[in-house]
């Protein structure tokens, strides 16, 4: 929340000359850390993470990054939430410019492969993170996995539109659909990154087509969708 408009000038009236260039040096610091620390964590996982490394790898000092994130959890959390941060500028926010509906749920889900095949020679955070940390309890988990679940959600939503908007079918469960795109992205990590597979990129791409179509309203030859079939009305015991 922002202090008041007499309070802020007030603070502002007093700092020192020096503050906000020391603030923005300061800022621009730890953005340089955090770039680090993604590289890091990227390559080596959240586990791989401490002050120490991240402190040789700047060429700071142990105090000089402490400083800046007080703890190694802190640390981790904060790299989190960079990765999150990345991820809704090359996914999110640009997919969702797209028209409401199937536009929109394409682009959410081949800009997630583009960054999923990007990531094939690092590691995906979301993914790595889930390994590391399913089974163990705190605040880094609980970071993770509210941006995994943030996600999700945009996704879900997308999908729902696209129900209201009559191009996927009334019936349509989100959650499930919603699962198995997950399900796809799991699949393309694993054979792209692990086995090295050819073609992987694509069998995601024709696995999303194959579960698009099972989702989709049929079409009639005049270009027309179906309208689902009238529910059943229940039998009174």
């Amino acid at each position: 929340m922002n202090p008041p408009a007499d309070t802020a000038a007030s603070a502002t009236a007093e700092a020192p000359r020096s503050a906000p260039r020391a603030l923005h040096k300061g800022q621009q610091t730890r953005a340089a850390i955090l770039d680090a620390a993604l590289g890091l964590a990227s390559h080596m996982g959240l586990e791989g993470l401490s002050i120490g490394a991240l402190a040789e790898v700047t060429q700071m000092s142990k105090s000089g990054v402490f400083a800046h994130f007080g703890s190694r959890e802190e640390l981790q959390i904060s790299v989190i939430r960079e990765y999150h941060a990345r991820f809704e500028d090359e996914v999110f926010f640009p997919a969702i410019k797209e028209e409401r509906g199937l536009p929109r749920l394409r682009a959410l889900f081949e800009r997630w492969i583009r960054r999923v095949s990007v990531e094939l020679d690092s590691g995906c955070i979301y993914i790595s993170g889930a390994v590391e940390f399913d089974d163990r309890p705190g605040p880094v988990r609980d970071a993770l996995a509210s941006m995994v679940r943030a996600w999700h959600a945009a996704l879900a939503r997308a999908i729902r539109l696209a129900v209201q908007a009559g191009q996927l079918r009334a019936d349509t469960d989100p959650e499930q659909m919603l699962f198995e795109l997950h399900g796809l992205i799991l699949a393309l990590h694993h054979d792209a990154r692990f086995l090295r597979s050819p073609g992987a990129l694509d069998r995601a791409r024709a696995g999303f087509e194959r579960t698009l179509g099972h989702y989709a309203m049929p079409v009639l030859d005049a270009g027309t969708t179906t309208a689902p079939p009238p529910a059943r009305p229940r039998s009174k015991r």
